[in-house]
């Protein structure tokens, strides 16, 4: 194949699924000239697996995005056709925004984003090879012949790497949803030396809407209240398309106990590992054998399509034993699958050869973001793409590297996970993995960081002056509440019995009134005299941070010992072989991930706080044993 010159760039991003999306956008909005280089134009920002964006975790992730200057949330706000907020009866640390996504329309408006998008180009082309010189990215070459150049590139090709896809005894080379899959790009990683390990995922069947037997499901509508991803929108969709619930049954357990040996993942058939918090259904059945129905959610994937996405029923069990699933599961005793449900497996890179700011430790300005780290999830891929866009524009633009603690936002917590612990499976981000979940909330992503945003370029002046007059407004409202004291007349005591709480005997502050937990602030603003009319989000605000005052000065107290901790740098040429009393597990691990600091060490699977007390000492003595050379 005759090569030519097709063009030069500061970065290069190759891949336009969730986390490619992201990277050049961000790339492109600090200012680097950008190519997106994708197989497929018409397939940007696909959804192969669940048509939704959010969920528990993941909803923080779209705010923190947003707040940081990404697209998700504000492409979901345009495009969705339901929105549900989660965990409303729990605290503000586990609540999280959910949308229902019109597929289509969600990939016509990242399209149309990017397209708009200064300095950035979208291109159509298969990557074969990188070039690569002196253990530096200078490039890379596309099927065709072509060659182009750049200073940064950024791999976001998702499950495409080597994908196989897998309907029982069936199994053929495809991407997802039959795409053309990644061959010779998977290959020269391997070649250039990257260790990868072969992942799983999987698909529902789809069935046509007409075909369901809705009567027989429970509905499950979007909430009446306005709500929002983005920080920017201002316009809401009122007209939301409910989803429906309905459930397995008993015979739809004894089909799958009867074909189980037809199961790639039982059969052998399937060799990946798959994400063990979002099971197939028959490893559900295997798994939790003791309960009697698992939960099954009939969501549309648009407005204007007839498909119905069966959530909870992912499998890759034979087409004709899938037919029989459906017909066993109450509302769908008729129903007309449109798609069948298959497995598919592809080849991922183990994420502790990157830095934190998802460079490739091996060669020098090639990121890596999104599925290819061995994640799962269109939330998770995405923030790595925001992250990895940043730091590629970044290098070649002379800026500093954008790394997220994990008291920052869990992006941070996400990307450190990976990194330090690596994965064994297919991540998923839970609430569980953050340490700092009470500082890491869906209602302050803003807080957090669009004060970063705008410092590194990605948050406009406007948008950061309407920023800065919330955050003036919550602290006023605050003070104010501190200083103003509420007296127990009649009014006072019968709210606070209407409250359910018990009746005052002494005057008392307003803030300190509002740490009951039947109060809220809203009542509290009744009892008290304000010409200012604030916003419910500023409102949410003032009533989190006055109730949860205690708690969240205790995790701040934590993230200053961590901050200690993180400022203890370790030098990169440290020979951990050379220092005695390190443990031999311990000293492996250390070389392998190359920690930039002390807590990031302490973080490391297999490193335990008898090795981290002697780096220490080592340290702060200043007797680093160096690379001999």
């Amino acid at each position: 194949m005759p090569q030519f010159e097709a063009g030069t760039f500061d970065v290069i991003v190759v891949g336009a699924g969730h986390a490619g999306a992201e990277a050049a956008l961000a790339s492109a909005r600090m200012g680097a000239k950008t190519l997106a280089l994708t197989m497929n134009l018409d397939m940007i920002a696909f959804m192969p697996c669940n048509p939704s964006i959010g969920g528990p975790a993941k909803g923080i992730v779209v705010r923190e995005i947003d707040a940081l200057g990404g697209a998700m949330g504000r492409v979901i706000d345009k495009t969705h056709i339901q929105m549900r907020m989660l965990n409303t009866a729990k605290g503000p640390a586990v609540r999280a925004l959910r949308a229902q996504a019109d597929k289509v329309l969600y990939q016509q408006e990242m399209k149309r984003l990017m397209e708009d998008e200064e300095n950035l180009a979208l291109h159509q082309g298969v990557v074969e090879k990188l070039i690569v010189e002196d253990g530096t990215v200078k490039g890379l070459i596309t099927q065709a012949g072509g060659i182009y150049r750049a200073n940064s590139v950024v791999i976001t090709t998702g499950t495409f790497l080597r994908g196989e896809i897998i309907i029982g005894d069936l199994r053929y080379s495809s991407g997802p949803n039959n795409q053309q899959p990644s061959i010779k790009l998977a290959e020269h990683l391997e070649e250039l030396g990257f260790e990868t390990v072969r992942f799983k995922t999987g698909t529902p069947p789809r069935v046509n809407s007409k075909s369901i037997d809705y009567s027989k499901t429970e509905i499950q509508p979007g909430d009446d209240e306005p709500r929002a991803f983005s920080f920017e929108t201002k316009e809401f969709i009122l007209d939301q398309l409910p989803c429906w619930l309905t459930y397995t049954t008993a015979e739809t357990h004894q089909i799958i106990d009867e074909n189980l040996h037809l199961s790639p993942m039982y059969s052998g058939m399937a060799k990946g590992t798959g994400p063990r918090y979002c099971p197939s259904i028959e490893d559900k059945i295997v798994r939790f054998a003791d309960k009697p129905r698992h939960q099954i959610f009939l969501e549309p994937e648009g407005r204007n399509t007839s498909e119905v996405y069966v959530q909870g029923l992912s499998t890759s069990l034979p087409e004709h034993v899938q037919r029989k699933l459906l017909e066993s599961i109450p509302g769908l005793e008729k129903a007309d699958m449109m798609r069948a449900g298959y497995a598919i497996e592809y080849d991922a890179i183990v994420p502790t050869q990157l830095w934190p700011t998802l460079e490739s430790k091996q060669i020098v300005n090639l990121y890596t973001a999104g599925q290819i780290n061995g994640t799962s999830g269109y939330e998770e891929a995405a923030g790595q793409g925001l992250m990895a866009g940043i730091n590629a524009a970044a290098k070649v633009l002379g800026k500093a590297e954008v790394i997220l603690s994990r008291s920052d936002a869990y992006i941070g917590v996400l990307i450190d996970d990976l990194v330090t612990k690596g994965t064994s499976e297919p991540y998923r981000l839970l609430t569980s993995r953050a340490e700092y979940r009470l500082l890491l909330r869906h209602d302050n992503a803003d807080m957090r960081l669009t004060e970063l945003g705008h410092k590194i370029g990605m948050i406009d002046d406007a948008r950061y002056e309407r920023f800065t007059l919330k955050k003036q407004l919550i602290e006023d409202e605050i003070a104010r509440l501190r200083k103003v004291m509420i007296k127990p007349n009649e009014e006072t005591q019968a709210a606070i019995r209407d409250a359910g709480g018990s009746e005052l005997k002494d005057g008392i502050r307003g803030a300190d009134l509002l740490k009951r937990p039947e109060m809220t602030y809203n009542m509290i603003s009744k009892l008290t005299e304000s010409d200012i009319e604030l916003s419910d989000e500023i409102k949410e605000q003032v009533e989190i941070q006055v109730k949860y005052e205690g708690y969240i000065e205790k995790s701040l107290q934590q993230v200053d010992k961590l901050k200690k901790m993180e400022n203890k740098k370790i030098p990169e040429d440290i020979d951990y072989h050379a220092i005695s009393g390190i443990a031999t597990e311990a000293r492996g691990k250390l070389s392998e991930v190359r920690p930039l600091s002390i807590a990031q060490a302490s973080r490391i699977s297999g490193v335990n706080p008898a090795d981290i007390s002697i780096l220490l000492v080592y340290i702060e003595q200043g007797r680093i044993a160096k690379v001999s050379v």
